[in-house]
């Protein structure tokens, strides 16, 4: 008599719906394993009870929201939608609200921790032929990024005070530390516009912990003072800044290397309140430090002459052509803060809180991370240079294939990473070293009258005026 199979097939059934289920891969196991965002996931502590969205799926819907066009919650459930439905099921509801919710369960230590290991790993990794005297250079700089005009952002973030309340927009300032070789974001910082310890210089001073000793600070003249310098000396990293304006030069005294190229000696000034006796007691009450003058020819340049000090005191290994060099690719970090406001949209953040506005910052600065490890794969692999490839390319690149890279089998995903790399490394933008443009645009805005006073009360009186 033959046996019943019902039974079999009931405990079937209940082990599969008790199975998790399944997952979307990032499709970028050559920069971001799956496996590393799982273990940053379990050791930060993103976990609850298993629903619909799973920390995994949060984290890889929020990721691409990061980098899409689009950067609406709506568009990031329709990508969940559209996944689910490739694989034969629907999702319950497309309500965005459940997947902002399971967002904001999501630790803001997640992606800022996969950022900074990405960034590092890429500065410390790098070929020999991408350095700078043998030395890896780190360029700093900073930007303010604003916010929605909620309660909970402006008591974080105040907007300027010179704006009247209720017409004004919270800012933030951001400090980003990027690796000069590869543009990669190594550390970086977010804090109030205005107010006490809230300039450059003291945003940089909380990514320190970070800083690789060996290498080379490269920055403009709000990291120039002699703590500044002293310090990161402490912890092995030299510095080359513009001279501040305020610090005058006299090539004549000091001991002298070259042509408007000399040694000189800074006293420790008295001790700001930022810093503390012990701390202030430890530094040397005097400092040598090297101020070279460089001359500007290019014809459009505003700048002419400019100064230059630095704590890299030998001129045979590092000489003024060197660092003068340096120092005009010090705009490049100018040009990686425009990549992350323009070309990946964080200039005005869409979050209304402020966690969740950070949130969405160390997202974004994942994603940027995530195009300058593909960047800097691809450039390797072909023998280019980092710099040259073009930012925006490499994202339209990455969004082309990426479909196919979460969906493919491995060795077709090997294949389709291949062509990724070569399409990104081939995507060169144009050589213009001495390109000049006036710092003026030619599209004219909308003649839109300006908000005057709060938008509820413009709303009223236009109720009442019928």
């Amino acid at each position: 008599m033959a046996q019943s199979t019902a039974p079999r097939l009931r405990s079937q059934s209940f082990r599969i719906r008790r199975q998790a289920p399944a997952q979307p891969g990032l499709g970028l196991d050559g920069v971001l394993p799956d496996a590393t965002v799982e273990q940053v996931l379990r050791e930060e502590g993103a976990s609850w009870k298993r629903v619909s969205y799973t920390p995994w799926l949060t984290f890889w819907a929020f990721f691409w929201q990061a980098l899409g066009p689009d950067h609406s919650c709506r568009a990031a459930v329709k990508r969940i939608a559209a996944w689910m439905g490739r694989r034969g099921e629907a999702i319950d509801d497309e309500d965005t609200g459940a997947y902002c919710k399971a967002r904001a369960r999501l630790p803001e230590s997640v992606p800022f921790r996969l950022m900074r290991s990405l960034g590092h790993r890429l500065h410390d990794d790098l070929p020999e032929d991408w350095l700078w005297c043998g030395r890896r250079v780190q360029v700093v700089d900073g930007t303010t990024v604003s916010m929605p005009d909620t309660v909970a952002n402006q008591r974080e973030y105040p907007q300027s005070p010179s704006q009247r309340p209720g017409l004004g927009f919270p800012i933030a300032r951001l400090v980003v530390v990027f690796c000069l070789a590869t543009g990669a974001a190594l550390e970086a910082a977010i804090g109030q516009y205005q107010g006490k310890q809230t300039g450059e210089n003291a945003l940089f001073r909380r990514t320190w912990e970070g800083l690789s000793a060996g290498d080379v600070s490269l920055g403009d003249r709000y990291y120039g003072s002699y703590f500044d310098l002293a310090l990161l000396q402490r912890r092995g990293v030299d510095s080359v800044c513009r001279l501040h304006q305020l610090r005058a030069t006299d090539y004549r005294r000091g001991r002298r290397l070259g042509k408007e190229d000399h040694v000189v000696t800074w006293a420790k000034p008295a001790r700001p309140e930022w810093m503390d006796e012990a701390t202030y007691e430890s530094l040397p009450r005097e400092m040598e430090v090297r101020i070279v003058r460089v001359h500007v020819d290019r014809r459009g340049f505003r700048t002419r002459v400019l100064d230059l000090v630095t704590t890299l005191l030998d001129a045979e290994v590092y000489t003024k052509k060197d660092l003068a060099s340096l120092y005009r690719r010090r705009w490049e970090a100018e040009l990686n803060l425009r990549s992350i406001k323009v070309v990946l949209g964080l200039d005005v953040l869409r979050c209304q809180s402020p966690g969740m506005v950070r949130k969405e910052l160390w997202m974004g600065l994942l994603g940027y991370n995530v195009i300058r490890a593909v960047m800097a794969a691809g450039c390797r692999e072909h023998g280019r240079a980092p710099h040259r490839a073009s930012f925006k390319g490499a994202l339209q690149t990455l969004w082309a294939f990426a479909e196919g890279l979460r969906e493919a089998a491995p060795r077709r995903r090997q294949s389709l990473w291949g062509l990724v790399l070569r399409s990104v490394s081939a995507d060169e933008v144009g050589h213009r070293p001495d390109r000049v443009e006036p710092r003026a645009v030619k599209r004219r805005p909308k003649p839109h009258d300006l908000l005057m006073e709060p938008r509820r009360q413009a709303k009223a009186a236009l109720l009442l005026a019928g």
